[in-house]
């Protein structure tokens, strides 16, 4: 009498396949990947600030052509204070990939991505408005959503609650 193999026994449930933009990321520069966390069926990659943009190049060769957000998160106390994200999508692929990078309080500065993708403009704009994290190499690096006078950064969650006085 046959039986059908356990879950247990199957090749899918030994080894979980790696996500292609991590393989895709290894094979371009073994080691640039500080982390890889999966939940919900996404998929995060951590790198560093020096590897960002380079990372953004080959996967957009690798199909990831769509730039679907960037945010970012103020951790504070903790250093790095600021992460800066990267919501990528394939739409060949059907997948769906984040980038997280990492930038301490002391120097909050990352590499424009606008030559991979022009739709970052403002989404870097807005983030330095809000954040204070500035993008070397921005073409118009200024305030988007607050008055050029506008003393802080109101995301920032050391800014005061009613703003200062």
């Amino acid at each position: 009498m046959d039986t059908a193999p356990t879950p247990a026994e199957t090749p899918e449930a030994a080894a979980p396949a790696e996500h292609f933009a991590v393989s895709t990321l290894n094979t371009w520069r073994p080691g640039c990947i500080d982390s890889v966390k999966t939940a919900l069926r996404e998929t995060t990659i951590t790198l560093s600030r020096e590897h960002l943009r380079e990372a953004c190049e080959t996967l957009q060769a690798a199909g990831y052509n769509f730039l679907a957000d960037i945010t970012c998160l103020d951790m504070i106390p903790s250093e790095p204070r600021f992460h800066v994200i990267y919501h990528l999508l394939s739409l060949a692929r059907k997948e769906r990939v984040r980038l997280k990078v990492p930038v301490n309080s002391t120097d909050a500065a990352v590499d424009t991505i606008i030559p991979v993708w022009p739709a970052a403009n403002f989404y870097e704009r807005e983030i330095f408005d809000l954040f204070g994290v500035r993008f070397g190499g921005h073409p118009n690096m200024r305030r988007i959503m607050m008055p050029e006078d506008w003393v802080g950064h109101p995301l920032r969650k050391d800014y005061p609650v009613e703003g200062y006085r």
